[in-house]
């Protein structure tokens, strides 16, 4: 079973995530948090698989509830929020969250998005991806993330997962077997001692190794 830990501050919310989750085999929900405080003591306690984490909450936002669940754990954190706004995507990722999705993501894709992550990969919604490329045009120019020991390989496929690309498309890409992208990624992972995809992406922007297109 996934288990997984709502935390969002409307009750009413919180009660419907729930019915949703139960809903769906394979899935159950081991807690509820009202604010980010109340969220990382749970995850703490019941060490759930995912985090389903609202960004605007009291006493401690999720975002900083987010950066201190992923600094002390393994646990994935699946940001839900009704505000497409960059400066949340990008601040939510840098914390660790390996998934973000706007609450009016129909319920099917809600649950398909909690066993992505439990799986240990990354999800952005399409609007959140576009938001997040903008988001890095507007940063200061000049490597952040240095890629010390990345192959010429390596950065090819860093670059491919930048722009959005699936293992199936950057294997055809660069003309790779399926098992030699996922060892390439497996290296990445390891040497930029990133969590997920989505944190991929962001060293792929901070090092300069992919630059946004302008619109």
């Amino acid at each position: 079973m996934t288990r997984v830990l709502i935390a969002d501050d409307q009750a009413l919310l919180r009660g419907s995530f729930r019915v949703l989750v139960e809903s769906a085999p394979g899935l159950t929900v081991v807690g509820e948090a009202s604010d980010g405080v109340e969220a990382v003591a749970l995850t703490r306690r019941e060490k759930p698989d995912v985090v389903l984490m609202d960004v605007r909450m009291p006493e401690m936002d999720g975002i900083e509830a987010t950066r201190r669940i992923c600094a002390e754990s393994d646990v994935r954190v699946l940001m839900l929020t009704t505000f497409d706004l960059d400066e949340y995507v990008y601040a939510a990722l840098r914390a660790g969250a390996s998934g973000f999705l706007l609450k009016d993501t129909r319920p099917a894709d809600l649950l398909a998005a909690i066993e992505v992550v439990a799986s240990g990969d990354a999800l952005l919604a399409p609007s959140v991806t576009r938001r997040l490329v903008a988001e890095f045009a507007r940063l200061p120019t000049g490597p952040v993330t240095r890629l010390t020991g990345v192959t010429a390989r390596e950065q090819e496929v860093l670059a491919l997962i930048a722009r959005g690309l699936s293992n199936d498309e950057i294997a055809a890409r660069l003309h790779l077997g399926i098992a030699t992208v996922k060892t390439h990624i497996g290296r990445l992972l390891h040497k930029l001692a990133a969590r997920d995809r989505a944190q991929l992406v962001i060293a792929a922007y901070e090092s300069g190794l992919v630059r946004p297109t302008p619109s």
